[in-house]
């Protein structure tokens, strides 16, 4: 019999970095290009993986496009649920290393994901043979138009029973359109049963409360009893949610990079181990492999604890890979966790 497969929506990006170490950097080629979005990264971990996952997006009909197919069904990634249409792929720019905070510009508006609208996308056949369903806040984060898309398509997998993840990805610069995160984000989290994130950005998508003083108290207790609390908050606010994780990732003096997360599920508060390191290749897509790492687990209904331990030994390894997606497997990622 075949695994039902988890399929992940949002919109694929195209990221160009600058090379920085002299293999990489030549006259003619100062940049590098990468493949990136959210949702894809998430894709292209659990297929490494080897979950069987499929991505929807929405790509013009060009000879770029056939190549980044190309390249994900080389990753071992369904996408016979990619739509055509539009005319750009988005892009963005993004300092090699650099904090997502930092240096980064999108080039990303009239892109063919950004202009979907409800009513085009039939969910109902592409959820026939999918049993989780992943997402982002960045998706809404766009316009009204990609919101209503969401929306459309939490409800169509809810009918159909399947589980929904959410990551609580907060971009300040991207929700331009009029509406606060807060006027979009509870009615797309009540159709999720799996939701991640951290205690700030779940205060700002959701309004769960967050003590803006906690970073006073200089405590990693304080932060791990304050993700007990937001997960609380959170499950009692969308009762159909049953696996909240938050994320700690702290830059230290020198470089030094302190990571740990927090997971409440089946009534209990679970911890990570705490990993350190000094100097990080590429912050991008951590989150995104965490998120993968969750999946990975809850999809393979493994003991909460060691849930949370794969996911964030993955997420950890993945501050020492260049680009947005991982290329762990599970043999590195549990190596890693067991160090």
């Amino acid at each position: 019999m075949h695994k039902k497969k988890i399929l992940c929506f949002g919109e694929l990006l195209l990221r160009i970095s600058p090379a920085a170490v002299e293999d990489e950097f030549t006259e003619k080629q100062p940049m590098l290009l990468y493949m990136g979005g959210a949702e894809a990264n998430v894709a292209t971990a659990l297929a490494g993986w080897n979950l069987p996952v499929k991505y929807c997006t929405v790509l013009p009909d060009n000879f770029m496009s056939k190549h980044v197919i190309d390249y994900l069904e080389y990753k071992g990634i369904y996408t016979s649920s990619i739509q055509f249409a539009g005319n750009r792929i988005g892009i963005y720019f993004l300092e090699r290393g650099a904090d997502l905070k930092g240096n980064m510009v999108y080039d990303r508006e009239h892109s063919s994901f950004s202009e979907l609208k409800t009513g085009v996308i039939d969910w109902d056949k592409i959820f026939r043979d999918v049993s989780w369903f992943n997402f982002t806040a960045i998706n809404p984060a766009l316009n009204q138009n990609l919101a209503d898309v969401c929306l459309e398509a939490l409800e169509a997998a809810s009918r159909k029973g399947i589980t929904v993840s959410l990551d609580l990805n907060y971009r300040s610069r991207l929700w331009k359109y009029g509406k606060k995160p807060i006027e979009v984000m509870p009615q797309l989290a009540q159709h999720c049963d799996v939701i991640m994130g951290n205690i700030w950005s779940a205060n700002a998508l959701l309004g769960i409360p967050v003590d803006e003083n906690i970073h006073d108290k200089k405590s990693k207790k304080a932060y791990i009893d304050h993700s007990e609390k937001t997960a609380k908050a959170i499950m009692e606010q969308f009762p159909r949610c049953k696996v909240v994780a938050n994320t700690f990732r702290f830059d230290g003096n020198a470089n030094n990079i302190h990571y740990y997360t927090g997971m409440f599920a089946e009534g209990k508060h679970f911890t990570s181990q705490e990993f350190s390191c000094e100097g990080v290749v590429d912050r991008s897509g951590s989150g995104d492999c965490f998120m993968a790492g969750l999946i990975y687990g809850l999809y393979n209904q493994n003991p909460s604890q060691e849930v949370l331990d794969y996911a964030t030994a993955a997420a950890f390894g993945k501050l020492q890979e260049m680009g947005d997606s991982t290329d762990q497997d599970v043999f590195k990622v549990k190596k890693m966790g067991a160090d």
